[in-house]
């Protein structure tokens, strides 16, 4: 898990630059540079960079370039590479070249955040801490660090919860399964202030980050965090939000199902996965559900 960006001052800073030869994607998908950069993206986030940011080049290259505090590993980019590639089901050849180098001490982070954007999910926006929001009427805004860890509005997976928990979370308790940095029980917590709400996750730093969110919106005695996960002994909750990936999610469904006494919000399954999930809600006796879709991402409200 990244820590946030903004806490480390401007020095020596490691760059690993991904090319993508787009005219593969294209042949591919509707949407090849999306999905390469958010494959691609997710990847260096789960190898440590702190921070990326995505230049489109001559002659049909898309370059995704990440930051690293020191000499990052190179085999554990290659790693996190194909692995991620392979969950959005592109091939190995669209990587044309990494190549890792020094950046000079310069303050690259201030380049970053001009051109981070805020992201708009139903009422809910989404921005860093430094924007901005002149307009903000009946918005819900929600400030998370970009670089900290994987959760902050941008993918599909994310914006998926947030629209469930907007049309079905109408108070009473909530419970945030693999929290990551606590962008949903914020959400649930800025919804309803009397709302009982609980977060976990079985990643303690990812613990410490989401408690640092909350405090920054004003939340943070709203919602309890914990370390781990669901077990026979967590009490029920009248929404279960759980964006995990589709093997965790099979593995804890029956615990998952058995703290909901209200809806169930299943997030971090592929479309292709679908069928595996709704086979094994069959199995445990579910048979009522309603299937968001963005993108190559499902949600599963049950």
């Amino acid at each position: 898990m990244a820590q946030p960006v903004s806490r480390l001052a401007a020095r020596l800073w490691y760059a690993v630059d991904i090319d993508l030869e787009v005219i593969v994607l294209e042949t591919l998908s509707e949407e090849p540079r999306f999905g390469a950069r958010e494959a691609v993206e997710y990847a260096l986030m789960e190898a440590g960079a702190l921070g990326t940011e995505t230049n489109e080049g001559e002659d049909e290259i898309l370059t995704v370039t990440a930051y690293f505090e020191s000499a990052p590993d190179r085999e554990r980019v290659r790693d996190e590479l194909l692995a991620a590639l392979q969950i959005y089901g592109l091939p190995s050849s669209a990587v044309r070249d990494m190549q890792v180098r020094e950046v000079e001490n310069r303050d690259w982070l201030e380049e970053w955040k001009k051109n981070w954007q805020p992201v708009e999910v139903g009422r809910f926006l989404i921005a860093p801490p430094w924007s901005e929001i002149e307009y903000i009427h009946d918005r819900v805004v929600i400030r998370i660090e970009p670089g900290m860890a994987f959760g902050t509005g941008t993918h599909e997976t994310t914006r998926l919860c947030l629209s469930a928990i907007e049309e079905y979370f109408g108070g009473g308790s909530f419970l945030d399964v693999g929290t990551g940095t606590g962008i949903l029980a914020i959400a649930a917590a800025k919804l309803f202030s009397s709302a009982r709400i609980e977060a976990c996750d079985t990643d303690a730093e990812a613990i410490a980050i989401a408690r640092e969110n909350a405090a920054a919106n004003n939340v943070s005695e709203r919602i309890e965090f914990r370390a781990g996960s669901v077990d026979p002994s967590t009490a029920s909750f009248d929404l279960v939000c759980a964006n995990l990936t589709a093997d965790l999610i099979l593995a804890l469904l029956p615990e998952l199902l058995n703290v909901t006494c209200g809806r169930l919000i299943l997030s971090g399954i592929l479309n292709e996965q679908s069928e595996a999930i709704a086979a094994r809600l069959h199995d445990h006796g579910s048979s009522d559900w309603e299937i968001m879709q963005d993108g190559d991402w499902a949600c599963f409200v049950v």
